[in-house]
């Protein structure tokens, strides 16, 4: 095999690694699909290329593939083509919502610092934790509510999946969009309590931030996803 490909902590663990590629150069018809490649074979190495913004520990750097030999009962799903041309709806309803509950993830990890922040800062001038103010009640109750949303959403679809109730592509998109987009807003209602200090490195919410940036341009993106809504209602 010789391919390139990004990959989550390749040269951190000894897991295989799941790749597309190409069948066998002696078969008839050519196959494409996907393969199981043990980690650390001879011809694979990475390329450290992520840099990032955000979601700096998922070390997303390029794996090369060059002439990589493995076995052949590594395959995964092979096919021709033609047969990878019909759309696996569930496997991307089910991604969609995996994706979102990542953000959800990092909205959560805020959340407890903000609300540990809030009552253990006690400035000087108030004489009292800052969780005694409302506008911090009022604020740390919006962050609760979305979250709340958010619980509701991923919990009940993955209900629905365990059941085997039939998913929809589009619902799951928007399951997404809602979630990280109160995932975002979570986060920046904490950095609005937090002031400077949320903002310091020392402090976990600078992070927190910049990783849930990343569910804005993380696939299904939004605006894909309210066109797509959009033209089902429209019948377009």
């Amino acid at each position: 095999m010789a391919a390139e490909r990004p990959q989550d902590l390749f040269d951190r663990r000894a897991d295989p690694e799941m790749v597309r590629g190409l069948g066998q150069d002696d078969e008839p018809d050519v196959r494409v699909g996907l393969f199981l490649v043990p980690a650390g074979l001879p011809g694979t190495r990475m390329v450290e290329t992520w840099d990032h913004l955000g979601l700096r520990a998922s070390g997303s750097h390029d794996i090369i593939f060059d002439d990589v030999v493995f076995p052949l009962d590594h395959e995964i799903d092979v096919r021709k083509p033609d047969e990878w041309l019909v759309p696996d709806f569930s496997q991307a309803a089910v991604h969609a919502v995996f994706v979102a509950a990542i953000y959800d993830g990092v909205a959560r990890a805020a959340r407890d610092w903000i609300v540990a922040f809030l009552k253990n800062r006690a400035p000087s001038n108030l004489g009292a934790p800052l969780a005694t103010l409302p506008r911090s009640q009022d604020v740390v109750g919006g962050i609760e509510t979305r979250l709340a949303v958010n619980a509701r959403l991923i919990e009940s679809f993955a209900s629905d999946y365990d059941d085997g109730v039939l998913l929809s592509p589009s619902e799951s998109n928007i399951i997404k969009l809602t979630v990280t987009n109160n995932a975002v807003a979570v986060v920046e209602d904490a950095l609005s309590l937090a002031g400077n200090h949320g903002l310091t490195r020392a402090n976990p919410l600078e992070r927190h931030y910049r990783d849930v940036l990343c569910g804005r341009v993380h696939t299904p993106q939004d605006d894909a996803t309210r066109v797509h809504a959009g033209r089902l209602a429209l019948g377009i």
